[in-house]
């Protein structure tokens, strides 16, 4: 007979599973983007603690006077709500408030305008390489630093300085601006726009102090800016002209909608603005709580729809990259 042989049976072996499909595990640290975002809320939470501390309350309370009519008595403020009157009173019944609104708002675009153009312009000689450039920038931010409150006190507040001032306005001969500005005004020549023109050249000084922080924000950004690419555009055959506008400022633009947004703000807060001027003075001659909160909300609203109108019009042409 012929003998049949069983097959042992073998010991079944372990299937390992591999994710083949499947990545590597995720790292739970934290990335580079995460740190830096980090990085930044802890810079602005001062800023953000003391916004909601001192400045949230003080918000809403000249809020409820706005829409309030105040009474100052020796007990204190006292309010009862009456609607929009203030800010119909505003509009309709003042009679410097519209125009005052209206002229402010145009200085402020035509000077923000100057001031982003002359920084702009500044910060690219001040990125060349010449003696003395560390003396030079330090020359066009010390008018930040002397803009400061204390300097601005002492220099407002001595009347020797004002003096001097005044002798020297009253002495000085016509400047070369007012008298082509008087040749084109008796030719018919000049027209809006030149008048515009003269008045920012008249108000270069002033342009000068106000745009010390926006040449340190453009230098910052051209630093940044890889020396290689406008090595290789020059192998290409690119013009100074043509890098200005093909690299420099596509690669700077990011910078520009920050600038924007500071030099309104800068604008708004300036203590020669005749719209706080007359909110001044509504609040501290005329004792009207009501109607001086009334026009600071609505100035401040009108800042922030041209902030944020201009801010979304800037961002659309703006270039990031990594």
């Amino acid at each position: 007979m012929a003998k049949v042989f069983k097959a042992e049976k073998r010991p079944k072996e372990k299937k390992v599973r591999t994710n083949i499909i499947a990545g590597p595990k995720k790292d739970k640290k934290k990335t580079l983007a995460g740190k830096k975002a980090i990085q930044g809320y802890l810079f602005i939470l001062p800023f953000i603690l003391g916004f909601l501390f001192f400045m949230v309350k003080p918000l809403f309370q000249s809020f409820i006077m706005s829409i309030s009519e105040v009474t100052v008595s020796n007990e204190g403020f006292s309010t009862s709500l009456n609607g929009f009157a203030n800010y119909s009173k505003a509009f309709t019944i003042d009679p410097q408030f519209n125009q005052i609104l209206a002229d402010e708002s145009w200085k402020m675009v035509i000077n923000s305008l100057a001031t982003i153009v002359f920084s702009m312009f500044v910060a690219l000689l001040l990125n060349q390489k010449f003696k003395g450039r560390a003396f030079v920038r330090a020359v066009f931010f010390l008018p930040v630093i002397l803009s400061s409150g204390v300097i601005v006190g002492l220099d407002s507040n001595n009347s020797l300085v004002q003096g001097m001032a005044n002798a020297i306005e009253s002495s000085s001969s016509a400047s070369v601006t007012s008298v082509i500005e008087n040749i084109l005004s008796t030719t018919k020549m000049a027209g809006g726009f030149l008048e515009t023109i003269f008045d920012i050249v008249n108000k270069v000084y002033d342009i000068a102090i106000a745009s010390g922080i926006q040449i340190i924000i453009f230098l910052s950004a051209l630093q940044t800016i890889p020396k290689s690419m406008y090595e290789a555009a020059e192998i290409e055959g690119c013009t100074k002209w043509e890098m200005l506008w093909k690299i420099t400022m596509p690669m700077i633009s990011s910078m520009f909608l920050v600038n924007w947004i500071y030099t309104i703000i800068d604008f708004f807060m300036k203590s020669d603005n005749q719209m706080l001027t007359k909110i001044k003075q509504e609040m501290v001659v005329s004792m009207d709580y009501g109607f001086s909160s009334a026009m600071a909300w609505i100035y401040f609203g009108v800042v922030m729809v041209f902030i944020g109108i201009s801010s979304l019009l800037i961002s659309r042409v703006v270039y990031y990259y990594e």
